[in-house]
């Protein structure tokens, strides 16, 4: 199998694991509404869709398009760094149970979690995003789609956590 199509196969596999958390975050969602939860900012969540299929389509099309001889140990160390990312967000997903999904969504009265990778990160979940954004398309040295991931997710993270601070701002603290 070629580089080419090994990546192709591995973007195949992180969208399938992405349609799995939109359909976690959609049963999730339905809980929280159900438990008096509220949605904060919004506006941003439109561009946030529309960068990480970009992350994925553009790194496959880059990689495609400029069939660039990949180099083993970078992609090797990119792919580390990718399937790192993923624990962590699982992780993050694991911990948070049906108060994850993929909106920022409070439930009032609900302190905020503060066990798992939580106990030591406010937002490990971003983090993941972060890494992977540049890792992913790095494992097909897809680095122009890494870069203007990258750029772009600055500017998104930026108001997606304005947002989630004000969100948890507004719940008590654990004691």
């Amino acid at each position: 199998m070629s580089g080419q199509s090994a990546f192709t196969v591995l973007l195949v596999l992180v969208a399938l694991e992405r349609i799995a958390e939109l359909i976690i975050s959609k049963r999730n969602l339905t809980w929280s509404f159900a438990q008096g939860g509220i949605e904060f900012g919004r506006s941003h969540y439109k561009y946030m869709v529309v960068i990480h299929i970009f992350l994925l389509l553009g790194s496959l099309i880059e990689v495609w398009t400029f069939r660039t001889n990949l180099n083993p140990v970078l992609s090797w160390g990119a792919f580390a760094f990718a399937i790192g990312s993923q624990a962590l967000r699982w992780w993050c997903i694991a911990t948070l149970g049906q108060r994850w999904n993929t909106l920022v969504v409070i439930i009032p009265g609900k302190a905020p979690i503060a066990t798992g990778p939580y106990k030591w990160l406010k937002h490990p979940n971003y983090v993941a995003v972060v890494i992977e954004g540049f890792a992913l398309p790095m494992v097909g040295f897809a680095w122009r789609t890494a870069l203007i991931f990258s750029f772009l997710n600055f500017f998104v993270l930026r108001a997606r956590l304005k947002s989630e601070n004000a969100a948890l701002a507004t719940l008590p603290r654990e004691s």
